[in-house]
C-alpha cells in the first residue's frame, strides 16, 4: 500500500487532472445557435462585434474555451495575458506575456493594449472578460503618471510579504491603478459586459479576484490608507506613492455602486472552491478515507491554521476509529516574509506541521493549483510522521528553515517539494490531511 504522503501527492495530481476548463466554459455558456446562457440568454446576434479579455493564470485555458464555444460561427476580437511560462497561442487572441507576482514593462504594455481596445467599444459591442487569479500583476498601469514602474513593483513586494489579506493588499492597490476596481468596466461604459470567473478568491470576495476590473469596489481610499498604517509602510513607501498616501484627498476612488460603467455588467462564476472541493473528495473516498472538507482557516496566519486543521483531523480520526480519515481544506493562509529564503505560504504551512506530525500516521500536505508557491519554483510540499527524523539526519533544523522563510528549500533538500510547472489553473490553494 502506497505510503499516506504518496497518497496525499496522487488526490493532489487526480485533482487538478479533474478540472477542465474549456469544457466547463461549454457547459456553463451552453450555446444553442447565436444564444449563450449567462444568467439569462444573451444573444450574440444582436451585437455588431464581440470583444473578449482573457486575463490571469488559466487564461490561455478560457481564451482555448471561448474560442471552442463560438467556433466558426461568430467573429470575435480577444486579448489573452498570461504569465510567460503558461503563454500559448489560440486562435482569435493577441497572445501577451507578462511577469506575476510583480508586475513588469509588459504588464503596463499588456493594460494600455486592453484599454486601446476597450475604448473602441460601444453599445453594440458585447464584451467578455474572462478573468481568474494574477490578474493583479499580469496588467498593471498606475493612474498618476508619477508613479514609475519600479515604485509599483516596491509597492507590491512591500505589500505581499507585509502579512497583509488579499483584500487589504487590494485595496491599496486598486486605488492607484487604472485599470483595478472596476476602471476596465468603466472604460467601455455603454457596452454590455458579460465576466467569467474562475476563484482564488473567498466566496463573497470575488471583487478581490485579479483586483476587481469589471466589479464594483467595496473597498474605499479610508481603507487604503489604513492598511498603510497598519502595517507600518509609510516609511518604507516609494516617494511618489507615500506622497499620494500623505494627502489621501488627491487619491481618486474607485467606482462604487451605482456607477453607469456596472448599468449593462453582469458576473458569473466558472468555478470555483467547491470545483476544488468536490473532485479533492471524491479522490480521497475512492481510496477508502472517510473525507471532510473544510474552508473556515481562510487567511489565517500559518500556525494558527496548521493547528486548527490538525485538531480537526484528530477529532475526525477519534470520531472514526480504525478507519483512515481526511481532511480537505482550501484557501490562502498568511505568512509574512521574515528572511531572505525562499519559498511560500504552502511550504511554509507544511513546515508548520513537521513537528507536530512527528511520528505519527499522518501526512500533510498544501500546494497552489496554479503550481506556484510564493519565491519557490514549487506549489508546495508535503510531509508526513517521518520528515523530522530524516531532516534531523540531514542536519535540516526546521525552526531554522522557517526563521529565514526558507520551506522551499527544506523541502527540497528531502525530496518532497511539489513541483508541477504552471498548471494553467488557479482556483485556490489545496490542504490534504490524511491519517491512519
Amino acid at each position: 500500500m502506497p505510503d499516506l504522503k504518496q497518497v496525499a501527492r496522487e488526490i493532489f495530481s487526480e485533482t487538478l487532472a479533474a478540472i477542465d476548463i474549456p469544457l466547463a466554459m461549454r457547459q456553463k455558456l451552453a450555446r444553442t445557435g447565436s444564444r449563450i446562457r449567462f444568467d439569462d440568454d444573451v444573444d450574440l446576434a444582436a451585437y455588431n462585434r464581440i470583444v473578449a479579455i482573457a486575463i490571469g493564470k488559466a487564461s490561455a485555458a478560457m481564451a482555448l474555451g471561448f474560442a471552442d464555444l463560438l467556433a466558426m460561427d461568430f467573429a470575435f476580437e480577444g486579448i489573452l495575458v498570461a504569465p510567460y511560462e503558461s503563454l500559448s497561442e489560440v486562435q482569435g487572441f493577441r497572445a501577451l506575456g507578462a511577469a506575476h507576482p510583480i508586475p513588469d514593462q509588459s504588464s503596463i504594455a499588456a493594460a494600455h493594449a486592453i484599454i486601446d481596445l476597450l475604448r473602441q467599444c460601444d453599445s453594440r459591442t458585447l464584451v467578455f472578460f474572462l478573468l481568474s487569479g494574477g490578474g493583479s500583476s499580469l496588467i498593471e498601469l498606475p493612474l498618476d503618471p508619477s508613479i514609475s514602474l519600479k515604485d509599483l513593483q516596491r509597492l507590491n513586494r512591500l505589500l505581499v510579504t507585509s502579512g497583509a489579506s488579499i483584500n487589504e493588499v487590494n485595496a491599496v492597490r486598486k486605488h492607484l491603478s487604472a485599470v483595478k476596481g472596476g476602471r476596465l468596466a468603466a472604460l467601455a461604459a455603454a457596452s454590455t459586459k458579460l465576466s467569467l470567473a474562475i476563484t482564488d478568491v473567498p466566496a463573497g470576495c470575488e471583487s478581490a479576484l485579479a483586483s476587481g476590473p469589471t466589479l464594483v469596489d467595496p473597498t474605499t481610499v479610508a481603507d487604503a490608507c489604513r492598511v498603510i498604517e497598519k502595517y507600518a509602510l509609510a516609511s518604507k513607501l516609494p516617494a511618489s506613492v507615500r506622497a499620494k498616501f500623505a494627502q489621501p484627498q488627491t487619491i481618486p476612488e474607485t467606482p462604487k455602486r451605482g456607477d453607469p460603467a456596472f448599468a449593462r455588467a453582469r458576473f458569473s462564476l466558472l468555478l470555483t472552491m467547491h470545483d476544488l472541493f468536490h473532485h479533492a473528495h471524491q479522490a480521497a473516498e475512492a481510496r477508502g478515507f472517510v473525507t471532510q472538507c473544510d474552508n473556515s482557516t481562510d487567511d489565517w496566519p500559518v500556525a494558527q491554521a496548521a493547528e486548527c486543521l490538525l485538531g480537526q483531523l484528530a477529532r475526525l480520526g477519534q470520531a472514526n476509529r480504525g478507519r483512515r480519515v481526511a481532511l480537505i481544506a482550501d484557501g490562502e493562509v498568511s505568512s509574512p516574509v521574515r528572511g531572505k529564503g525562499v519559498g511560500g505560504r504552502n511550504s511554509a504551512f507544511v513546515l508548520d506541521c513537521v513537528e507536530s506530525i512527528a511520528g505519527r500516521g499522518i501526512a500533510v500536505l498544501s500546494a497552489g493549483t496554479d503550481g506556484k508557491d510564493g519565491s519557490s519554483p514549487a506549489a508546495g510540499a508535503v510531509a508526513d510522521g517521518k520528515t523530522l527524523e530524516r531532516a534531523r539526519t540531514e542536519r535540516l533544523d526546521p525552526r531554522e528553515f522557517a526563521a529565514r522563510s526558507d520551506s522551499y528549500n527544506f523541502f527540497h533538500k528531502l525530496g518532497d517539494a511539489i513541483e508541477t510547472g504552471p498548471t494553467g489553473n488557479n482556483l485556490r490553494d489545496l490542504r490534504i490531511l490524511l491519517a491512519e
